[in-house]
């Protein structure tokens, strides 16, 4: 009998946002999938979780994919988890989704955080149509070629930055979308110390 694959959303830093669903699957599944086993080890002994953890990340999802879906398709329970908010989203997990939909497994997505969403509804901009970007791409050509379009991007922008990156992007996106686009730069979302800041991408580069 083929098993299933739970996509469960873990905090995005308050431990305390973990719904009762999402601990209930993670207790009840056979293993669980997660980006970095000692990130998700902590959330498991905060909930006194016991349960098997398999390593899948980026750079192993190519062969730890397979593994995980031979034991679906033996019978067990997997429940991903990425290391904060939901999986699959801008995240090596929608390549295990792809894999099970194909091998004909069922897949099914629990509720609950995801850091761009909330991000969104603290930004005080249009939350009608909105666009994710998720991180910019590395490679200079590709970031080139993703700001370009972005210039002519009339719906709110949510990107993903690291901290130690946050200057340069922004200068590059005032570079591309000009010293007047309004932006919300928030950190540490859910934590103690959320931190959010309303300003133009000029004045953000100026902060």
């Amino acid at each position: 009998m083929t098993g299933m694959l739970y996509l469960v959303p873990t905090p995005i830093g308050n431990l305390g946002d973990i719904s009762i669903r999402c601990r209930q699957t993670l207790e009840e599944a056979d293993f669980i999938a997660a980006e970095d086993t000692r990130v998700t080890l902590k959330l498991l002994n905060h909930l006194g979780i016991k349960k098997s953890l398999v390593s899948y990340y980026e750079h192993n999802k190519a062969s730890k994919g397979n593994v995980i879906l031979e034991r679906i398709l033996n019978g067990e329970t997997c429940a991903l988890v990425s290391d904060a908010g939901s999986p699959a989203i801008s995240d090596p997990g929608e390549e295990l989704v792809r894999q099970c939909v194909e091998a004909g497994v069922e897949v099914t997505s629990l509720p609950g955080a995801v850091a761009c969403i909330t991000a969104l509804t603290l930004s005080a901009l249009s939350t009608r149509r909105f666009c994710f970007e998720a991180f910019l791409p590395t490679d200079k050509g590709e970031r080139a070629l993703v700001l370009e379009d972005l210039k002519r991007e009339s719906r709110t922008i949510i990107l993903y930055e690291a901290p130690h990156h946050l200057t340069g992007t922004l200068k590059e996106l005032r570079d591309a979308l000009g010293e007047e686009r309004r932006i919300a730069v928030i950190k540490e979302l859910t934590k103690i110390h959320e931190t959010r800041h309303y300003l133009t991408l000029g004045e953000a580069v100026r902060f």
